[in-house]
């Protein structure tokens, strides 16, 4: 079975949002889409302890979702931009997140997210959740990656 970016990484990582070592985590899997050059997905099915209310998903696990995805899209976007065998530990600089409809909870979600704009050190990401075919929220984010003395770096 293929390993997702963060399980290949980062599988010591503890984020609540893609943490593999996280044990009260989401559990976000992204992984490089095969028939995208620059996209990256995962599928995540949300429980009912994530809704906000029946049926539909949290605002602030949206937030998490997005991003951590789109965290991770920047980094192997910047190891591949940089040839290296691992990437940069990437923190979130911002990011906007816009909803557009309600999210159910009731199947599986999709996330896409892409680079948009990128610089030796950081990446600009446009990401996606997808709900039975319908994009519930959009998210647009800066990701930055950091060198010794910042506390997350060499976290994966």
């Amino acid at each position: 079975m293929e390993l997702s970016l963060q399980e290949r990484y980062g599988p010591h990582t503890i984020c609540f949002g893609c943490g593999p070592a996280n044990p009260d985590g989401l559990h976000i899997g992204s992984f490089p889409d095969p028939n995208s050059v620059h996209d990256v997905v995962a599928e995540w099915t949300p429980a009912q302890r994530h809704e906000a209310f029946t049926g539909v998903l949290n605002g602030g696990i949206i937030g998490a979702l997005m991003d951590c995805h789109s965290n991770w899209t920047a980094a192997y976007h910047l190891m591949k931009q940089h040839g290296t065998d691992k990437p940069p530990t990437t923190v979130t600089a911002d990011y906007h997140v816009r909803m557009l409809k309600p999210t159910p909870t009731d199947g599986p979600l999709r996330l896409r997210a892409w680079v948009v704009e990128s610089e030796d050190d950081r990446a600009t990401v446009e990401a996606t959740i997808e709900a039975r075919g319908v994009v519930t929220a959009t998210c647009r984010g800066t990701f930055v990656a950091v060198g010794p003395g910042h506390p997350a770096y060499d976290r994966w």
